[in-house]
């Protein structure tokens, strides 16, 4: 739900592409527990590890553009409230906030 109880959707083709960006993790972290369980180089279970790292920051990256795209636009076209808690929103995301 965004400001004002609207609901906004996430966009197509991002969507598609977070699901994307899921299923490649899942396969990720299948395979790191795998090596973890057979014991492999610990630097070949860390260099998989930063790999999910990156994987989920593109994932965090998708997901921030839909937001901007449609709660955060929405929300600083209404102003006044809606637009504080978007500039919130934001410096959450970017963990700014409380510094």
């Amino acid at each position: 739900m965004g400001a004002g109880g609207t609901l906004y959707l996430v966009i197509e083709d991002i969507k598609k592409r977070a699901l994307h960006r899921t299923s490649i993790l899942e396969g990720q972290l299948r395979g790191v527990a795998k090596m973890i369980e057979n014991e492999d180089y610990c630097m070949d279970i860390i260099t998989q590890s930063r790999a999910i790292q990156r994987s989920l920051e593109s994932l965090n990256k998708l997901l921030l553009e839909n937001h901007l795209r449609t709660h955060v636009a929405h929300m600083f076209d209404e102003g006044g409230e809606p637009r504080e808690q978007a500039i919130e929103e934001l410096l959450k995301a970017f963990d700014f906030q409380g510094r």
